[in-house]
């Protein structure tokens, strides 16, 4: 989650356009969030395929992977190489295939928001300032927005930079800066709308009989 700097106009005359333009700019960035957050609001739900890359700055280290999201509301099943989540709107299944294990837990709203980008989206009002910062081209050479939020209280955020397709209104690239330095990109390689029923966000026992249920609550 992560960074973004403001230009500082340097003749009066400027400083006032600056301003204006920086009340515009948020009247403007809420309209587009709230325009995608209605397209979801109509789909009733959503599948997307990503791309996740991940660096981090102290170690030098780095990750790129990736998966699969479906969403419903404030449910969602989240598929990576590493690991399976699911999410019923209050408790939280993480499978991990390399122990053979799932740990049960009831996640903090902030932990949900990394996970799934649309809760990040509905909460904006009350965790976040938005800025339009511009405009740009999306990698399937469509022109989008480039919207900024920053956490009004700190946290592990430092700031999130979201591109939003103008034709869609559907979010295509998400830049994270965390506060320890480390930057994840995700790139929406595909997203659609769908409706799955709710018993797909609950942990599947019958199909894990083998695994070790660790509960963290």
């Amino acid at each position: 989650m992560k960074y973004f700097l403001s230009v500082i106009a340097l003749i009066t005359l400027n400083v006032m356009s600056a301003t204006q333009l920086s009340g515009q700019s948020k009247v403007d960035a809420s309209a587009i969030v709230e325009k995608t957050l209605q397209v979801y609001k109509e789909w009733g739900g959503m599948d997307v395929k990503f791309t996740s890359h991940s660096r981090y700055e102290k170690n030098g280290a780095s990750e790129s992977f990736e998966g699969f999201l479906r969403m419903k509301n404030d449910k969602f099943v989240l598929t990576t190489p590493d690991m399976i989540i699911w999410f019923d709107g209050a408790t939280q299944w993480t499978y991990l295939p390399h122990s053979k294990e799932v740990n049960i837990n009831a996640p903090a709203p902030d932990e949900l928001s990394a996970i799934n980008p649309m809760l990040l989206l509905q909460d904006y009002k009350k965790n976040y300032n938005l800025t339009l910062t511009g405009e740009s081209t999306s990698a399937n050479a469509k022109p989008a927005f480039d919207i900024m939020l920053t956490p009004k209280k700190k946290d592990n955020i430092e700031k999130v930079e979201i591109q939003i397709e103008k034709n869609t209104s559907l979010p295509v690239k998400l830049v994270v800066t965390m506060r320890n330095k480390t930057y994840i990109t995700i790139m929406i390689n595909e997203m659609k709308s769908d409706k799955p029923s709710d018993e797909l966000f609950i942990f599947p026992k019958s199909s894990y009989t083998d695994v070790e249920v660790i509960d963290l609550r």
